[in-house]
């Protein structure tokens, strides 16, 4: 779990994904549709990628992508950021976060 906290540390949005993976596309076209300032980790593409999954599914991501970081806080997979979008509870997150600012 180490390596994801280092992950994420000093980053207002971290999104943990895999190139393949529909519903992390369509997480990361939300968030970056507010012009949040994202960073974006493909498992698939990063040499400790199988490390990492590892470590997000023993943080509880279940399946382990999409992984959504918001102020270094796990807020979850898609079914829990589109609930927070739902509630419009997304943005303002995301400006707490300093990801936008509006």
């Amino acid at each position: 779990m180490d390596v994801v906290t280092r992950m994420v540390a000093d980053r207002p949005v971290v999104i943990f994904s895999r190139t393949t993976c529909c519903m992390s596309h369509a997480i990361k076209t939300l968030i970056s549709g507010f012009g949040a300032n994202l960073t974006v980790y493909e498992l698939d593409e990063i040499p400790n990628g199988q490390q990492v999954e590892r470590a997000l599914q023993q943080m509880g991501c279940n399946p382990s992508v999409p992984a959504v970081f918001i102020g270094q806080q796990l807020v979850g997979g898609p079914n829990q950021v589109m609930s927070l979008q739902l509630r419009n509870q997304l943005v303002p997150l995301l400006i707490r976060a300093g990801a936008i600012w509006i």
